[in-house]
């Protein structure tokens, strides 16, 4: 059961109109307005939820679940036992950039951990457990945990969370985005570098301002782990001495987190799965608004058809910012991540890392598994099959990503099929 307890104190909303640059958009792209949640092909509030937190929710008060508190760490392991999430997922954040932004300093970050599915975020010291999961109609959607202990723990669903997770960063559909951006040594973002919404494009030297990072990555430098001491210089310029770190004792006291990391081969595998959620979710929300409202005109085909092939060149990973040295993570989750997914019979994976000169060994997401891929309308998701098939051939790699999809992804259109 959820209840709808407001919670006003837990709002605060970033600074109205500063500057949000989307990975790989032109600086004359222009943003995608929101896109109403209310409108009843959507019904973003209301109805049926089919998500890992809303099941576990219902688990919980109906006392088939019990959630463990733990004298450290709260109610965070057992919900992470339950959500089937991986705590060497975990990356920390240390820019006042949440809704928690009272409570986190680079002394203090906050611990995001995540799945293909659900995401979760806690901070310490703060009453509850920030939660996102991924519904497959509405896309995200938010939930928090009360961190006191009780006899039987309660979610709540905060609408107000949609003030800071449905915006440009977004694509104009509530979701989830890692932001890079310069911060004081309070953690206070300073937009004077710009913030940089990140993803598998965006050029290795712009990522993770106001982000703690563990792992080695050679001379190509990037923003995290530099916060500003002299208050006339942003944070975020290149400096040997917080970059290719393998530990964190400099900044924080590893014992207080479940992990002592914040990896980067994680960070970097989340990033991409943010925004082609939010892609999924927006091109999707796109078409049963036409469909609802009728308009099926040349201008919403058009639009469809490139909202198509969007889709497909980030699946492709067509425009991915190469490494120009490898990368290596600290924590186990280049061993644990690949073995989360289905593997053909030649044990081949979509999610096996590469980390020599891109991200993964076979470019095309992992996430064409997902309930959210599962769950685009029909026509949209054929077009989708349609243009990654055209996008795979004539690659060198294209015929051994077909055979792995092929062996392990139910429902295949038929041109998808050995010809």
């Amino acid at each position: 059961m959820l209840s709808q307890r407001p919670l006003h104190w837990l709002v605060r909303i970033l600074a109205a109109g500063f500057s949000v640059t989307p990975a790989g958009a032109q600086p004359s792209e222009p943003y995608r307005d929101n896109l109403p949640a209310e409108h009843p092909a959507i019904a973003y509030a209301v109805g049926v939820f089919d998500d890992p937190v809303s099941r576990l929710a219902e688990a919980v008060a109906s006392d088939r679940v019990t959630l463990v508190h733990d004298d450290r760490f709260g109610y965070l392991p057992s919900l992470l036992e339950h959500l089937d999430v991986s705590v060497d997922t975990q990356a920390l954040v240390f820019s006042k950039t949440s809704l928690q932004a009272p409570l986190i300093s680079p002394r203090s970050p906050r611990a995001i951990y995540f799945s293909d599915a659900v995401a979760v975020g806690a901070v310490q010291g703060s009453p509850v457990i920030e939660l996102v999961a991924f519904d497959p109609r509405r896309g995200a959607v938010f939930y928090t945990l009360d961190s006191a202990r009780t006899e039987r723990p309660e979610f709540d669903r905060p609408g107000r969370c949609l003030q800071c997770h449905q915006q440009a960063a977004t694509l104009g559909v509530p979701g989830p985005y890692i932001g890079s951006v310069s911060t004081s040594a309070t953690g206070r973002a300073d937009f004077r570098l710009g913030t940089v919404v990140t993803d598998h494009r965006t050029p290795f030297d712009e990522r993770w301002g106001g982000w703690y990072v563990t792992g080695t990555h050679g001379a190509q430098p990037h923003r995290g782990n530099a916060v500003a001491r002299d208050p006339a210089t942003p944070a975020g310029l290149a400096d040997p001495i917080n970059q290719n770190l393998t530990s964190l004792t400099r900044f924080i006291d590893p014992d207080r987190f479940l992990v002592p990391t914040s990896d980067l081969v994680a960070l970097m595998t989340f990033e991409h799965q943010t925004q082609m959620i939010n892609l999924l979710t927006r091109i999707g929300w796109e078409a049963r608004l036409a469909d609802h409202d009728g308009i099926l005109d040349a201008k919403e085909t058009d639009a469809r058809r490139l909202g198509v092939e969007e889709i497909a060149r980030y699946m492709l990973f067509a425009d991915e910012a190469p490494l120009v040295e490898p990368v290596q993570g600290v924590s186990s989750f280049t061993d644990t991540f690949p073995t989360r997914g289905p593997r053909d019979s030649q044990d081949r994976s979509l999610r096996d890392f590469d980390l020599r000169t891109r991200l993964f060994r076979y470019p095309l997401s992992f996430m064409i598994y997902s309930d959210l891929f599962d769950g685009l309308p029909d026509g949209v998701r054929r077009g989708v099959y349609g243009r990654l098939r055209d996008g795979l051939e004539g690659r060198a790699d294209g015929e051994v990503i077909l055979a792995i999809v092929r062996e392990t992804k139910a429902g295949l259109p038929e041109s998808w099929l050995p010809r």
